[in-house]
């Protein structure tokens, strides 16, 4: 199948499983009937060519197939009864409604992040089982189970295919699934492979169909830059055996311009527009890294008072440890061991290897080898990703 093919049918994927659950209901069949319906198409439209009207196509067959499905289950239930009283819901309102309310769907608050993630990449990202599996690792029975247990919690819920009154407060569980999608592609916490670039474009692909949905959402148009900012700087993390690259030593003339542009471009046009949310801040940091020539020439002040704003929005330890290494490189690694002292002792951040490899290069900083070498080797013990245990270690073994 070509790419373009392939991309066809992602991005008609939201839209045809949104027609159907809005006419029908049903989310966890007509979800599989949409499966069936893109499969058919995959085999077919290569020899065939596509269709006139692909999506009413996707339609028309995926229809068919629900019906199967409901006449078997019916059947199966002993209520054929029911199956004369099937009557859509109404029309779809319009594509752009049907793909948005589908990412709501998906992101119910009566599922796990772990759910969320695999439904939304299920039915929005329009990704099999076995690619999703992949993707992340776990065995293909595991990941049907997972689906299937969140496609069963959405019906137990009584959800209807409307937009959720609680419209804003999901939308932040929204933000954060595709957050977490992208941030698993960019930087794996398990496996060989660093990262793992299906998921971080699938991620990009979503945050640009958020922000087409919603223009007006500033946190949206933030998480978009964010990505964007972020992603730019893929090429140059990885060396020519996929060894992990710090920023600080990557080759910048790899990063992608391009991105880079649009990213520093839509955030700078966002934060005036406020409230200022903490995906936008993020987003301003990684400008200011990305616009900086050098790593010695960053704005590592500036950074810190981004940092300070953010951490009065959010608990996030992450951003705690974070700004822990903005103030070491601002005013040098006496403070950033010091600032690190009164969070280390955080539940979140005990056992993470970030915390220990973030002391170890701090104690590097201040010139305590045998200490930084020691934390060196207790952060690449904590991490499952092998890119990040080979360069932890290979930093202990140098010092």
């Amino acid at each position: 199948m070509s790419q373009a093919l392939e991309e066809l049918l992602r991005e008609l994927a939201p839209q045809v499983l949104g027609a159907l659950v809005r006419r029908y209901g049903r989310f966890d069949t007509a979800e599989d009937a949409v499966q069936e319906a893109l499969l058919a198409a995959a085999e077919q439209w290569p020899a065939d060519g596509v269709p006139d009207s692909p999506r009413g196509w996707l339609i028309t067959v995926a229809s068919r197939r629900l019906t199967d499905l409901l006449r078997r289950e019916q059947a199966r239930q002993r209520r054929e009864d029911r199956v004369a009283q099937w009557a859509p819901q109404g029309e779809p309102v319009g594509d752009a409604d049907d793909t948005l309310v589908l990412l709501f769907l998906c992101c119910h608050p009566s599922l796990s992040p772990a759910s969320q993630i695999a439904l939304t990449l299920r039915a929005v990202g329009g990704l099999t089982t076995t690619e999703i599996a992949r993707a992340f690792l776990v065995p293909e029975a595991t990941m049907t189970r997972r689906i299937t247990r969140a496609k069963a919690s959405v019906k137990e819920t009584g959800a209807r295919f409307t937009m959720p009154a609680d419209r804003d407060e999901r939308l932040g569980a929204v933000l954060k699934v595709v957050y977490l999608i992208f941030n698993e592609g960019y930087a794996s916490t398990t496996g060989s492979s660093l990262q793992r670039v299906e998921l971080a474009a699938e991620g990009i692909r979503l945050a640009r169909i958020l922000h087409r949905l919603l223009p007006d959402e500033t946190e949206v148009a933030g998480l978009l830059a964010l990505l964007l900012l972020t992603d730019a700087r893929r090429p140059a993390r990885t060396g020519p055996l996929g060894e992990l690259v710090p920023m600080a030593e990557q080759d910048r003339s790899l990063w992608i311009p391009e991105l880079i542009q649009e990213g520093v471009e839509l955030i700078t046009a966002t934060l005036p527009r406020g409230p200022v949310g903490p995906y936008q801040l993020q987003a301003a940091i990684a400008a200011i890294h990305d616009e900086s020539p050098t790593a010695d020439e960053t704005d590592w002040p500036q950074i810190v008072a981004l940092y300070e704003v953010l951490l009065q929005l959010t608990d996030n330890p992450m951003v705690a440890l974070n700004h822990v290494v903005a103030v070491a490189m601002a005013r040098g690694p006496a403070d950033g061991l010091e600032l690190l002292a009164s969070i280390e002792h955080d539940d979140h951040l005990a056992k993470d290897h970030r915390l220990a490899a973030v002391r170890a290069h701090l104690l590097e900083m201040s010139g305590d080898t045998v200490g930084a070498r020691t934390a060196y080797e207790e952060a690449a013990s904590r991490t499952t990703s092998l890119p990040q245990q080979r360069y932890l270690r290979a930093r202990a073994s140098r010092l």
